[in-house]
């Protein structure tokens, strides 16, 4: 499919049959990881399907936050209604879904009439080791889309006249760099792994400022020994203790989270403490959990 991978949203209307159309014959277990898509698969009878849910789809339940005004092409208004109906039938297949955050699980009961559990997703340790060694520079790390809100993050620069590094790329690059004109703001693009953990470790605290599913980017701060400065909505009131790992601002407003970069202190952190905080979502918690959760449907068929 060409430009499956820059152009994805294109192809929404095709996804739905695509993934229906896997061929579990002679499988016992499905797990699956799903944000949109992957828990409408269907499985043959005797089956079971444990669906691992990151998100309800965003992109059909709140259309202009997640993809307004970035010209979706095919994935226009009169055919996201036959999506959310797909979408709201996927969501009753499989035969037991964990939550990856208590925002996920409400929403999920909301739109999907599902009661979910909730199994916080894992941070891989191993990745962040690199001391720590904060600079003057707040840091955002994120895919460049509506819902992310990095424009906030970038008027609260200019507005506290501090300089901030921003790590990613996405179809609002361009008019983030006409926004961040004249303010103390660099753009880096998309950056490696070790990259990314070497900006961690050097930033002066990262910058949340959008409302997440669950967001792993504080923990992967906080496993860096860095506090994260967030929206208080979504996931981050789950990855973040405050006063500990990170401080929130109340208001989607420039100036509000301005206030808090102006007041940020790091030294009031510390790292000893974020890294213990990140290390409770750890890897064999969460292969242990599924493991178990799957071992119970399989002996329950």
């Amino acid at each position: 499919m060409p430009w499956i991978r820059s152009r994805f949203r294109w192809y929404a209307p095709f996804y739905p049959n695509a993934f229906e159309r896997f061929d579990f014959s002679g499988y016992d277990a499905i797990l699956s990881s799903s944000s949109a898509w992957a828990k409408g698969v269907r499985v043959p009878a005797g089956c079971v399907h444990l669906c691992y849910l990151h998100s309800v789809s965003r992109f059909l339940f709140d259309y202009d936050a997640y993809v307004g005004g970035l010209g979706v092409g095919l994935l226009a208004r009169p055919l996201v209604s036959g999506l959310v109906r797909w979408d709201l039938r996927a969501a009753q297949r499989p035969t037991e879904m964990l939550a990856n955050s208590a925002t996920t699980a409400r929403r999920a009961l909301q739109y999907y009439g599902r009661h979910l559990d909730v199994l916080h997703p894992p941070v891989d340790m191993a990745r962040f080791t690199q001391p720590r060694a904060p600079g003057d520079a707040f840091l955002v790390v994120a895919r460049l889309l509506p819902y992310k809100r990095v424009d906030l993050a970038i008027d609260a620069a200019r507005i506290a006249g501090v300089p901030l590094r921003i790590v990613g790329d996405g179809p609002m690059r361009a008019a983030l760099e006409r926004r961040a004109q004249g303010a103390p703001v660099h753009f880096l693009g998309e950056r490696g792994d070790g990259e990314i953990a070497d900006e961690l470790a050097r930033a002066r605290a990262v910058l949340v400022p959008g409302v997440e599913d669950f967001g792993l980017m504080p923990l992967e701060a906080a496993a860096s020994g860095t506090p994260s400065i967030a929206f208080r909505a979504g996931g981050a009131t789950e990855s973040i203790v405050e006063g500990a790992t990170g401080a929130f601002f109340d208001r989607p407003d420039a100036n509000d989270l301005a206030a808090v970069l102006h007041e940020f202190d790091p030294a009031r952190f510390q790292a000893a403490t974020l890294r213990a905080h990140a290390a409770r979502f750890s890897t064999e918690r969460f292969v242990a959990t599924i493991r178990a959760r799957l071992g119970a449907l399989l002996d329950a068929r």
